[in-house]
């Protein structure tokens, strides 16, 4: 089957609401009873704090921890002021990720009041001014570039083609099928990229490699949650969903899952064993169950927010700990 379809012609616009605070969606309302605490709970207002700090968006700079990925896997942590330097490039991502988000909650805003879980977004739901988010937003790219500057001009140029490549995904990529993908893992390799300018380390060609495939097998599984969520309301609600098929997204995500494995695994067992164990070709164990994993979660259903899914499955924190235990034991055991 292929992986994208023809477009059929899209439900008529709703009509935008006036710029203030929205009530929740009609699905939204009618669980609200007691049974359902989350949406209870979602329906309480907002400290002006409380409404900034949801802008930011704070769960979804766990993302930003790939900025350690290349200096960790050199075993370059344990240098110099390397640590401190790779460090404030992590907080510099997770400001220019906070302003992106800003600057898309506005745009989106008229989309996301009908979404069953966006509607509760602060510009969305009226907490928050379009203007006021936009200048939240430009503010907190700014201190990120400075930020990123202040290590290394590079890292402040890497972090400027995150930011150019993130917008322009908002306003164009996102409506291209296949491009939305590439620049989903784009996001990604960058930050790893910000990584090893940072430290400053050489990248291997196998762990590039390594954080792209792996970078497509999470964007494709976001697709795919996205697409199933949309046929269960009836039509998805982008024209690039419409674009998407259900099997090809699935070829495509397990083409990807197995090529960030075999990428792995090539790169795990060119390095040499310490003291005759094979310190890092072990953590190929707990890496491939974390895709599998992954994986099977995806087909569920539960892949639309990324960094929920690994905060919150346990087998997957599990396995990822696991991996990152093996990983730092052999780092230590190479240095």
């Amino acid at each position: 089957m292929p992986l994208m379809q023809p477009v059929e012609p899209g439900p008529a616009r709703a009509r935008r609401l006036p710029e203030r605070v929205q009530p929740p969606p009609a699905t939204v309302l009618a669980r609200a009873p007691a049974a359902e605490p989350d949406v209870a709970q979602a329906l309480r207002p907002r400290s002006r704090r409380q409404a900034l700090t949801a802008l930011a968006r704070p769960r979804q700079w766990v993302k930003n921890a790939l900025v350690i990925g290349a200096p960790g896997a050199a075993g370059a942590l344990g240098y110099d002021d390397v640590p401190a330097r790779v460090l404030v490039t992590c907080a510099a991502f997770c400001l220019l990720s906070a302003g992106i988000y800003a600057l898309n909650d506005v745009r989106d805003r008229h989309e996301d009041r009908t979404h069953p879980r966006k509607w509760r977004r602060p510009v969305a739901s009226g907490e928050i001014a379009p203007k006021d988010a936009v200048v939240h937003g430009l503010a907190w790219i700014a201190c990120g570039l400075i930020l990123g500057a202040a290590v290394t001009p590079m890292v402040a140029l890497v972090g400027l083609g995150y930011v150019a490549l993130t917008i322009s995904y908002s306003w164009v990529w996102r409506h291209v099928p296949i491009l939305d993908l590439a620049a989903l893992a784009g996001g990604f390799v960058l930050r790893a990229v910000a990584g090893g300018v940072a430290a400053p380390v050489g990248l291997s060609r196998w762990f590039v490699l390594v954080v792209t495939c792996a970078a497509v097998f999470v964007a494709t599984g976001k697709r795919l949650a996205e697409l199933a969520r949309s046929r269960q309301r009836g039509r998805p609600a982008r024209r690039t969903l419409r674009r998407y098929t259900r099997e090809g997204l699935r070829r495509l995500h397990a083409l990807a899952g197995a090529g960030a494995l075999f990428a792995y695994c090539v790169w795990a067992f060119e390095l040499p064993d310490v003291d005759g164990i094979p310190w890092r070709p072990l953590t190929v164990i707990p890496f491939a169950v974390c895709l599998v994993r992954y994986g099977v979660l995806v087909q569920a259903g539960v892949g639309e927010a990324p960094e929920e899914v690994l905060t919150a499955d346990r087998t997957l924190a599990v396995a990822g700990g696991t991996w990152l235990l093996v990983f730092i034991m052999s780092v230590n055991a190479a240095g």
